[in-house]
């Protein structure tokens, strides 16, 4: 049994017709015909009835149709499995991120990586953590680092570490000396992330000033975290941003105070597809969760 004897059957099954299915095998009839008694000769058993009128599948060419399609299913993952393996010595990587995260840990990430695969060719985007989940079902990255929750069937993740969150404010605008002084500002502007852009973050934003007993007057949204702490220093609002933020800001005009009053954090996670269990893959995983231990 040869693979085109296959590929003929499922075409002949799908159109229930020898002149329409060898239009569109670009084959005579008469070859589209042998190759079909060859394989129910083979098979012993009738896989079509042919008549004048039409053509059917018997109960056995059922079975036998449902089967092939299976089987051309699991070659195409074999494929795509064969094309990952290979990418571990040639080919791309491509890694997401959202910008409230970025840090040099993930520039390390990078440098580790082309040290232990010095052929692939490594990318990074940054990337919404909603678009980071479809990106990843349709295989267009191969790892993404979002804030969680995720639910996705076809995702695995893994907990890098738990963010929790400061006010950050413009220092010649406002004198704030502790997280007590937020009640201060509750008629002051906030600059929050989008709410179509990020919307569980939005919520928990919102959640955290109910907690301290106001709610922000929002006049200026962005979809970047680095827009956001821009307009804060250029002096049109206050924000509440991931402690990971300032720890990560440096800038001499611009000041954190972290809540730590409220309970309440956001989990930055790692993500991949749950069928890929390549090697590098798993390096970078590995990496990043190392590195947690010491945030």
């Amino acid at each position: 049994m040869k693979l085109r004897h296959l590929k003929y059957f499922l075409a002949v099954a799908e159109e229930l017709n020898f002149t329409k299915a060898s239009e569109k095998l670009f084959i005579s009839q008469p070859p589209l015909s042998r190759q079909i008694a060859e394989l129910e000769e083979e098979l012993q058993a009738k896989l079509f009835i042919r008549n004048n009128k039409k053509v059917e599948l018997t109960e056995a060419g059922k079975y036998f149709e449902k089967e092939v399609k299976a089987l051309f299913q699991n070659l195409e993952h074999i494929s795509l499995k064969t094309r990952k393996i290979a990418e571990n010595i040639s080919g791309e990587f491509r890694i997401a991120y959202i910008s409230s995260i970025y840090s040099s840990v993930i520039s390390e990430l990078i440098k580790h990586l082309k040290a232990q695969f010095p052929y692939v060719n490594f990318k990074l985007f940054e990337i919404s953590t909603t678009k980071q989940i479809d990106a990843l079902e349709q295989g267009k990255i191969e790892m993404g680092i979002i804030r969680s929750p995720i639910q996705s069937p076809k995702i695995k993740s893994h907990l890098w570490f738990k963010d929790g969150f400061s006010l950050v404010y413009n220092k010649k605008s406002f004198q704030i000396k502790s997280e007590n002084d937020i009640l201060k500002l509750k008629d002051e502007t906030f600059v929050f992330f989008n709410k179509d852009y990020a919307p569980h973050y939005h919520e928990v934003l919102l959640e955290l000033c109910a907690f301290y007993g106001f709610t922000p007057k929002i006049i200026h949204e962005a979809n970047n975290i680095n827009s956001i702490v821009q307009l804060v220093k250029n002096g049109l609002g206050i924000s509440i941003v991931p402690s990971n933020i300032a720890k990560n800001n440096q800038d001499s005009e611009i000041g954190f105070i972290e809540l730590k009053k409220v309970n309440l954090f956001t989990n930055v996670s790692i993500i991949i597809s749950k069928e890929d269990d390549s090697e590098i893959t798993k390096t970078a995983v590995d990496f990043l969760l190392n590195k947690s231990s010491s945030r």
